[in-house]
């Protein structure tokens, strides 16, 4: 008979969901990890792959997800979240926010079991209202080049909501903001791993516009709290989990550039297009739903997360990609959601 808790979670090989696996399997769950590799690796999940209650299905989930054990809990990441990888994969985007997401919920629905969507602030696009709060609409450029990602993760949670009415499908939205942390990928677009990368390297540290945009970090294992804290509630969301304190690009270079003792010089790019201005959570409503908040400082984050980069760069890991392409990724590099 089946008592362990089964969690299904897809994206389950990426940054924050191979966090979230673990974070589960080490409360004692069963977990079920599907991911088709497009933007993650199997190194994600070297110390989870022999664990018993672990199973890894290899699928597209965007075309199946072929779970057939009894679940609990389905917590939907799939998708590209860094602005390199959706603007490389911009049609698969669309369709892991769309078919994708219908399947997961398909999956909660044929077995009765909580499904929690991790959207995204970008959501909230170019922010006219500050701090966001969950009731804020947002300021979107549907066909713009960030559109792919933004739109997709809106369809998801109009359509999360949909089965909720329609079906009674037991569903909770989470809206992650600028996680960061161990097992991001150093060419992956995203404001951090770009930094720590060029500055581990010698490399220019390149800000994008005058460095003056905001962005409220918060570090993955808190992510991973707020997520499994939805996760066990009954609410619905949406909910935004993030940072409360807002750091501009400029002060973040500097951070970075104090935490690896780099002697790298910082200089400025263009700004990437509808990169938002501003982005800080209102996370009132995850205090008092979910009696959450973040517990890890910038400058431990930080520190950890160089730590982990610099272990990869002691072993060669974190030169696995030549320097053109590491050029080429941080000429796009934001700072995106999730």
């Amino acid at each position: 008979m089946h008592t362990t808790p089964r969690t299904v979670v897809t994206g389950g090989a990426g940054f924050i969901g191979s966090h979230l696996c673990a974070a589960l399997l080490d409360r004692g769950d069963q977990v079920i990890c599907a991911d088709n590799f497009l933007t993650s690796g199997p190194e994600n999940l070297v110390e989870l792959r022999g664990h018993p209650r672990f199973t890894l299905a290899e699928c597209d989930v965007s075309v199946s997800l072929p779970v057939d054990e009894p679940v609990e809990r389905v917590i939907h990441l799939a998708s590209p979240a860094s602005p390199a990888d959706y603007l490389r994969y911009p049609v698969e985007t669309m369709r892991v926010g769309s078919a994708g997401t219908a399947n997961a919920l398909e999956l909660a629905r044929a077995h009765g079991a909580r499904f929690v969507l991790a959207s995204t602030s970008e959501v909230y696009g170019d922010p006219l209202e500050h701090p966001q709060r969950e009731d804020y609409w947002g300021n979107v450029n549907p066909i713009g080049p960030r559109g792919v990602y933004d739109e997709s993760k809106r369809f998801a949670e109009a359509l999360t909501f949909a089965y909720r009415n329609r079906y009674g499908v037991d569903t909770g939205i989470v809206r992650l903001f600028n996680s960061y942390g161990p097992r991001m990928r150093p060419n992956d677009g995203r404001a951090i791993p770009t930094f720590i990368d060029q500055a581990l390297s010698g490399e220019p540290i390149t800000v994008a516009g005058d460095g003056s945009q905001t962005r409220s970090l918060c570090f993955v294992e808190d992510t991973v709290r707020g997520i499994l804290a939805l996760a066990d509630a009954s609410h619905a969301g949406p909910i935004n989990i993030g940072g409360a304190d807002e750091i501009t690009m400029l002060e973040l270079a500097k951070r970075v550039l104090a935490a690896t003792g780099s002697r790298s010089e910082i200089v400025f790019i263009d700004l990437p297009q509808d990169d938002p201005k501003v982005r800080r959570p209102d996370i009132t409503l995850a205090r008092c739903q979910l009696g959450w908040e973040p517990r890890v400082s910038l400058a431990d984050g930080v520190a950890r997360t160089v730590r982990w980069f610099a272990g990869r760069h002691a072993t060669g890991n974190g030169k696995a990609h030549p320097p053109e392409q590491r050029r080429r990724a941080s000429a796009a590099a934001t700072t995106s959601s999730t």
